[in-house]
């Protein structure tokens, strides 16, 4: 483990981790994977012309697995595709092991089957120039986590490969002291400050950014640790919960979303939390639309994870 780490460290580059595991590795089977989230009979159909006008400012995708959420994503990454080309994607992805800080960043560029995706070290640099911790204390994380993986294929999926796409990788770790505390994020400075550095970096370089973030939603039943499993009725009252979750974030209200989920001392697991927070602070939207919402339910462990595609502009 220590020899990968210090190989990741010296590379200028991050191997996709889980092509040939979570997706196929070969690029036309790729391509045939992804295209049919978008015309399967769950998806959102297939991508359209882009349109002239400028009005997307980003979105939040799931980051389960392509064989259970793959059409969900379809919804938010069309969003994508049919609107004009951004000068960069910054990527809120969620990492699923404990990190030291709240935030990390690479500068290393990011391997698909269907081509790279840069890193735009000015705006990197821009962001660790501005903010009092080392943003790349944690950066072997990267490694190996999905989350911010599975949106590099989709979006390498959208463009053709001679198309540059330059991308701000960001994993966020937990609120759980927040939520415990029952206070605002905000209230903690490494996430105030870091979130500052991000408006004032975008505002500086006077970049169009397209920001998405990589978050799942409730985690309930056996699997993740829960003492019963969960039933038909169960998946019923999530789907009607997580909507009246998810109108707050529509409203494009971080601290209403997160007070929500505090009331409940994240009684369900809601891992995509702190990416969803940390983009709604940073992105200056007028409107949210939910997309899609979806539930993968596994019944051998009778366990659900709940996601959802959105759309802000």
């Amino acid at each position: 483990m220590r020899q990968k780490e210090e190989d990741f460290k010296k590379a200028s580059f991050r191997e996709a981790a889980l092509a040939g595991k979570s997706y196929e590795n070969e690029p036309g089977k790729l391509k045939a994977q992804l295209s049919g989230y978008f015309t399967g009979p769950e998806g959102p159909g297939p991508l359209m012309e882009r349109e002239e006008t400028v009005g997307l400012k980003g979105v939040i995708a799931p980051h389960i697995d392509f064989q259970r959420g793959g059409f969900c994503y379809a919804f938010a990454h069309r969003e994508i595709g049919q609107n004009p080309f951004p000068d960069c994607f910054v990527i809120f992805g969620t990492a699923h092991v404990p990190m030291k800080t709240p935030f990390s960043l690479t500068r290393k560029e990011f391997i698909t089957p269907l081509g790279k995706l840069e890193v735009d070290h000015a705006m990197v640099d821009a962001i660790q120039s501005q903010y009092p911790h080392d943003l790349f204390e944690d950066e072997a994380i990267h490694r190996t986590e999905h989350s911010i993986e599975f949106q590099c294929v989709f979006l390498r999926y959208l463009f053709p490969e001679t198309t540059p796409i330059r991308i701000v990788p960001i994993l966020c770790g937990s609120f759980h002291e927040a939520i415990e505390r029952g206070i605002s994020p905000m209230e903690f400075p490494l996430i105030r400050q870091f979130i500052g550095a991000i408006k004032k970096t975008v505002s500086s370089l006077g970049k169009k950014v397209c920001y998405l973030a990589s978050a799942d939603l409730a985690h309930l039943g056996l699997q993740f640790g829960d003492r019963d499993g969960i039933s038909e009725y169960d998946l019923r009252v999530l789907d009607e919960e997580d909507r009246e979750m998810l109108k707050h974030v529509e409203e494009r209200n971080g601290d209403k979303l997160f007070f929500a989920i505090s009331k409940e001392h994240d009684r369900k697991k809601v891992c995509g939390l702190p990416a969803i927070y940390t983009m709604l602070k940073v992105m200056e939207a007028k409107e949210g639309r939910l997309l899609k919402y979806g539930q993968a339910y596994t019944p051998e462990t009778q366990s659900v994870v709940s996601f959802a595609s959105m759309a802000f502009y």
